[in-house]
């Protein structure tokens, strides 16, 4: 039994950030703004759409505590991904974000920050 839920947009949390930024002061901080970042991310897709099911904290948990039992990271930054996108289509913007490429980024030179940031971005971005 589902209900559609249509959840108010009119004043997201947030607002644009640069993804090269982002990604840059990841690198320089070794990883610790990072962390600070996903908390954010997280918290803000459930501001944007309160349907989304996240505890930001325990999104944290799991890419750095749960990286001893090896997959909880891996599911964490696909389901972040995933967030992401259901909060743009709450945002009314093409949902184009996938978990699965911010999973492979991470392989890739850390490039998920950059690349979630940018999606993230599409909800704030002036639509008319």
């Amino acid at each position: 039994m589902s209900t559609d839920v249509r959840p108010s947009t009119s004043a997201p949390a947030g607002s644009p950030s640069s993804p090269v930024g982002t990604w840059l002061l990841t690198l320089v901080t070794l990883g610790i703004y990072w962390l600070f970042w996903y908390y954010k991310v997280n918290k803000q897709v459930k501001q944007i759409d309160p349907t989304i099911e996240v505890k930001p904290g325990m999104a944290v948990v799991a890419v750095t505590l749960g990286s001893f039992l090896i997959v909880p990271p891996f599911v964490s930054i696909v389901k972040t991904g995933s967030r992401i996108a259901q909060a743009q289509r709450a945002a009314g913007v093409t949902a184009d974000c996938s978990g699965g490429v911010g999973l492979v980024l991470a392989f890739v030179l850390g490039l998920t920050p950059l690349y979630y940031q940018s999606k993230l971005n599409t909800v704030w971005a002036p639509r008319g």
